[in-house]
């Protein structure tokens, strides 16, 4: 279903002829609205704005398998390590909703170049942190320029590329992102063993240094012009009360497992609750003045889009949260060092490039089929990690435990790959900045809850007044992984919202 645009939209998407933009274009004037045309350096722009994805990604990942190495360095305990990954994931998801309306307001590709230098520089200023306090700050910094740069990303695809293209073009994030994923852990493993000029795991963020650079050079050439609508207003009321609700809903659920659940924790479940509704009475309102929103309410009348977000909500939780205690258990349990917990995932990551290319070929064919395909996978795969922990015992190694990750990473390549096409192809030009921003928003909203929730579950098994053994360990991840294995659950029933195939905007 296609509903028409709200009132406070901005208007259709105009060429370099009749609105200011921040860089050259090759689009003609007469192109219609709903059918942008092709921009000239299209596939080498999606290359920097794939670069940007790989950033955000192997930030997430690298942290994972780095965070028991930081906790040795600089100190700090179970909690630090579990805001290790999640300050910078609730602050990207803070600040995603409005990154992707000032994308709106300055120009996409503005705003595209104005997150990645401040993303370098904030990595940077993780690798120099002094102290665990620092380093949180640096990671929320790095998080919200990771708000204002990732969500441009996504809008400028919709921009660049035809329809023809589009499927194409967001089918190129599943074998970048597989390979990201293949690379990262062993990447980051090896930086940290490899102690390179005396850094160990500071290497993880100065990495991005030249990475960013070379995307800020790339990116001043060949991404394209984006229309500007200095005409909007910014709404703040709306990115208050959406920082609100998501910092509120996860404190508590990474704090309270250590301070023993006081009051205040259930206080701020509670508020959360409230902002979120809060959240969606302002939004709606300012609609309704002809004020600008922070997400267009319109988008909550497609079905592909409302659903999207709840599905991806569970699918991404149990991603991010599984991973944290698959490295958590054989880091902490069975004492490899970060270079060989990065070769323990590789054949999750490897099952994931696996997934993303079956999924390419049978994408058009079967559609939201996939994402069946892949749930079901993912869960056994789930299901037999925790089996084979389980059975082998002591004598446990990476060899056992490789048929269980690579199945699950299939499904995570057969899952993810359709997603986005799926959940975005409906949207309309004047809608996919804040599409992009919030459906981005809720990508990692849903792994901040996994990796607090199944964090949680994990540590309330180990963290007792006796060291933990490995049979300790071996049974708080079993927990984990189920419910990890109840995230997908959820997940898997909610696809069945879905649309069956992709429906593009304009097609109908």
């Amino acid at each position: 279903m296609n509903t028409p645009p709200s009132t406070t939209s901005p208007p259709r998407a105009r060429t370099s002829s009749d609105a200011p933009t921040d860089a050259p274009t090759d689009a003609p004037t007469d192109a219609p609205a709903d059918a942008p045309t092709a921009h000239r350096w299209r596939w080498v722009a999606l290359f920097v704005i794939l670069t940007a994805e790989v950033m955000d990604l192997l930030d997430a990942l690298v942290t994972v398998i780095a965070g028991p190495s930081v906790v040795r360095d600089l100190g700090g305990g179970a909690t630090f390590i579990q805001w290790f990954t999640a300050a910078y994931t609730v602050a990207m998801a803070s600040g995603l909703l409005l990154g992707g309306r000032l994308g709106d307001v300055f120009g996409r590709r503005r705003m595209f170049l104005i997150g990645m230098a401040g993303f370098t520089l904030a990595s940077l200023l993780c690798a120099a942190a002094a102290s665990p306090e620092m380093l949180l700050v640096t990671r929320i910094v790095q998080g919200f320029f990771g708000a204002a740069m990732i969500p441009q990303g996504l809008g400028m695809i919709k921009e660049m590329f035809p329809p023809a293209e589009m499927a194409k073009a967001f089918g190129a994030f599943g074998p970048v992102m597989g390979l990201s994923s293949v690379g990262g852990p062993v990447l980051a493993g090896w930086l940290v063993s490899a102690d390179f000029l005396g850094l160990g795991w500071r290497m993880i963020f100065a990495i991005n240094v030249p990475i960013g650079i070379a995307g800020l050079v790339a990116g001043l050439r060949y991404l394209p012009a984006s229309t500007r609508h200095p005409d909007l207003r910014i709404d703040v009321p709306g990115a208050l009360l959406a920082t609100l609700g998501m910092t509120a809903l996860v404190v508590p659920l990474i704090q309270g497992r250590e301070l023993g659940w006081p009051l205040w924790c259930f206080a701020l479940l509670a508020l959360a609750v409230a902002s979120f509704v809060a959240f969606a009475v302002v939004e709606r309102r300012r609609d309704r003045g002809g004020r600008t929103t922070l997400v267009v309410p319109s988008l909550f009348g497609r079905r592909a889009f409302t659903s999207g977000l709840l599905t991806g909500l569970a699918f991404f939780g149990s991603l991010m949260g599984s991973s944290l205690v698959f490295t958590l258990f054989v880091q902490l349990g069975l004492g490899f060092d970060a270079l060989h917990a990065g070769l323990a995932s590789l054949p999750q990551a490897l099952g994931m490039m696996v997934g993303f290319g079956i999924a390419q070929a049978l994408n058009a064919r079967l559609g939201r089929r996939l994402m069946h395909l892949g749930g079901v996978a993912l869960a056994a795969g789930l299901v037999a990690l925790g089996t084979t922990i389980s059975v082998a015992g002591a004598s446990i190694g990476i060899w056992a435990m490789a048929p269980s990750l690579l199945l699950m990473g299939i499904g995570m390549g057969l899952t993810m790959a359709p997603f986005f096409d799926i959940v975005l192809a409906g949207v309309s030009p004047e809608e996919s900045g804040s599409a992009s921003g919030t459906l981005t928003a809720v990508q990692q909203v849903g792994g901040a809850l996994g990796i607090a929730v199944l964090g949680t579950v994990f540590f309330s098994r180990v963290d007792g007044p006796t060291a933990p053994d490995l049979a300790a360990f071996e049974a708080a991840t079993r927990s984990a992984l189920g419910v990890a294995v109840a995230l997908v659950a959820v997940g898997w029933g909610l696809t069945f919202l879905l649309p069956k195939k992709a429906e593009h905007y304009g097609d109908h």
